[in-house]
């Protein structure tokens, strides 16, 4: 079995068990004039992990693995949007306003699109999710189980928010999962920093972390 070079120690890849999942790289998120954006963030953070996620997507397709792409989004009438999530705060703009890129967050919306750099191939499954963890009201445990996968190697955004939930959420599943250190982001640098530590203490209470080249030296080498 081959060993990623990883914190807290190596990752045991199982390649014929493992899928990348690229988690909520969505226009809303990464782009100006966006969700994001309008809450404030400074989205340049986000945008700088592109070429990085681009490389894992290519890798994964290049070694013929299986790939999931999600997106944070919810029904036009908002039945799958409760109440505490969307009225929290004092935005800009709440989940299902219009915005620069249509409503926010809404499936069929421009902005809850995936950038046009990681556009899914037709065979690559997205995943409509309405929370914060890619488990939660989806398919996504029964597409994994019907494939045999019991790895996933994990990108996307935010590090703190969706895809360390994400993680716990396969974790408690059973999963074992890798973080692409580089190719996730937050808007907020030391959120980051502190979800990875979160995620590896313990002995990986929640899973392994490694940059984007060790995980394509292994899956391709």
């Amino acid at each position: 079995m081959t060993q990623i070079p990883a914190r807290p120690f190596g990752f045991p890849l199982a390649r014929d068990q493992v899928a990348l999942i690229i988690i909520d790289m969505q226009r809303d998120f990464v782009e100006p004039g966006g969700f994001g954006a309008s809450l404030g963030n400074d989205v340049r953070p986000l945008q700088a992990i592109i070429p990085a996620v681009a490389r894992l997507l290519a890798g994964f397709r290049v070694a013929g693995l299986p790939i999931f792409h999600t997106r944070e989004a919810h029904r036009p009438d908002l039945s799958d949007c409760p109440p505490a999530k969307r009225l929290r705060g004092a935005p800009a703009l709440r989940i299902g306003d219009a915005g620069p890129m249509g409503r926010v967050l809404i499936k069929g919306a421009p902005g809850c699109e995936i950038i046009p750099a990681l556009t899914p191939l037709p065979d690559e499954p997205v995943i409509d999710k309405p929370g914060k963890g890619a488990f939660y009201a989806t398919d996504l445990g029964d597409q994994l189980a019907a494939r045999g996968i019991t790895q996933l190697v994990c990108a996307g955004v935010t590090t703190e928010v969706c895809v360390q939930t994400t993680m716990r959420e396969a974790n408690d599943r059973g999963f074992e999962c890798l973080l692409a250190t580089d190719a996730t982001e937050s808007y907020f640098p030391s959120f980051k920093a502190a979800a990875i530590e979160m995620i590896v203490a313990q002995g990986g209470i929640v899973g392994w972390a490694t940059d984007t080249d060790a995980i394509l030296g292994a899956i391709n080498g």
